[in-house]
């Protein structure tokens, strides 16, 4: 079955971690945009990619990523761009562009290296 960004990107805004882990290879990591290492904080392994991704669906309950668009650059690598909304703790909204660069093997994601705009108060 062929890797499918739409349903990738549905299974986020369902916040469903299964579907997310199932269409993960067995040795996914995933880049956070911010951290202490050049590509972000690297959640390497599934337990600790779904920690992570856990971790934010707990942070933002309400977070969707919207007005996506993927665009594929070659048969193992999706570009996905997107409005990330969500309500911070504090009850304001957040609203920041991002992407995501998706390395895939076997139709799975191998490496999720995401990409966003801070914003600065």
């Amino acid at each position: 079955m062929a890797f499918d960004p739409q349903k990738f990107g549905a299974a986020w805004n369902a916040h469903d971690l299964e579907l997310i882990m199932a269409m993960s290879t067995d040795d996914c990591e995933f880049w956070a945009s911010a951290g202490r290492e050049a590509q972000g904080a690297r959640h390497v392994g599934p337990q600790a990619v779904r920690k992570a991704y856990q971790a934010l669906f707990e942070t933002f309950p309400d977070g969707q990523w919207t007005n996506s668009r993927a665009t594929w650059l070659n048969e193992n690598r999706v570009l996905s761009e997107w409005l990330f909304v969500a309500t911070k703790a504090d009850g304001t909204r957040l609203e920041v562009d991002g992407l995501d660069l998706l390395e895939l093997e076997n139709n799975k994601v191998k490496i999720k290296n995401s990409f966003r705009k801070t914003i600065l108060s």
